[in-house]
């Protein structure tokens, strides 16, 4: 049996459903996920592993006009992940019209002269009548190679998904070791999730305007424990008190929630500490961006 092995990029609008189909793939929490558009800031590599083949993914941040350094970063980050890749999988959802947003991303992907998927999402919405009509949409392009549908928060459609993917790779070895899910750390995965759940738990007042240091993660010497400090940074003083809600409740439930993630991919107990700091224009701070592992 011949080997197949190569990477894949997921690319499309923010909140189509890019880092929730990269988690159903891979089978492990490794991109975050929220119902705010632009939650994926960095490239996110998944490896799915099996017997034939290892399909390395690379979710990226959502390409939308971007409005300070960081929409620049996101952007940016997203057109690199488009070069030297095997296969490209366009996203959409159950959309029955393409819009501005999608109108750039055919223009751009037509130029890269890549294999390209489309992948119509949340396909349990729609009826089969309006399945018929993206489809045929989306048929008229034809650097579009293939069109699958699926609901990627169900798991449904990614086997047929996979074996479309595996079709158009390279016959090569595997680039990492098969038990290998993700080249991020687990210190960068920890700030992912608490990043998360701050989405999950403050309203629309602060859509963006917050990041996520990890101050110190370090293991007990002495017990199965981590024990983890970590900044949530904001842009205003009003923002603060948002997050840490009245008597401290929303703060209390965003560090419980992160926990008990947190504990799950650690596999040991966890001791949070979560501090919120106010850093006013840090999305327009190159250092500080950097800082956090935004580059240029």
């Amino acid at each position: 049996m011949q080997f197949k092995s190569g990477f894949v990029t997921i690319i499309g609008r923010p909140n189509v459903g890019k880092s929730t189909l990269l988690n159903g793939i891979i089978g492990e929490k490794i991109a975050i996920m929220s119902s705010k558009p632009q939650t994926t800031r960095h490239k996110i590599t998944g490896v799915y592993n099996d017997d034939d083949s290892q399909i390395i993914f690379v979710d990226t941040p959502g390409i939308h006009r971007p409005k300070n350094k960081l929409g620049d970063y996101m952007v940016n980050s997203a057109k690199s992940a488009i070069n030297d890749v095997d296969v490209v999988i366009l996203m959409v959802d159950q959309s029955l019209k393409i819009g501005p947003g999608d109108e750039y991303l055919l223009d751009f992907i037509k130029e890269s002269n890549v294999e390209v998927i489309l992948a119509i999402n949340k396909v349990d919405l729609i009826s089969p009548d309006a399945f018929k009509i993206i489809y045929e949409t989306y048929s008229q392009f034809d650097f579009i190679n293939q069109i699958v549908g699926l609901s990627a928060i169900n798991n449904k459609g990614l086997e047929e998904l996979i074996k479309a993917i595996k079709s158009r790779l390279p016959y090569g070895p595997a680039f990492y070791p098969t038990d290998h899910m993700t080249d991020q750390t687990e210190r960068t995965i920890v700030s992912e999730i608490i990043r998360e759940k701050v989405l999950m738990y403050i309203d629309d007042e602060i859509p963006h305007g917050v990041a996520v240091e990890v101050q110190s993660f370090k293991k007990r010497t002495n017990k199965e424990i981590y024990d983890i400090e970590v900044d949530i940074i904001c842009e205003k003083q009003s923002h603060k008190g948002i997050i840490i809600g009245k008597e401290g409740r929303k703060l209390k439930g965003i560090g419980k929630s992160a926990r008990q993630d947190i504990e799950k991919l650690l596999q040991t107990p966890v001791n949070l500490q979560l501090f919120v700091k106010v850093r006013e224009g840090w999305r327009d701070n190159s250092k500080f961006l950097k800082g956090l592992g935004y580059k240029e």
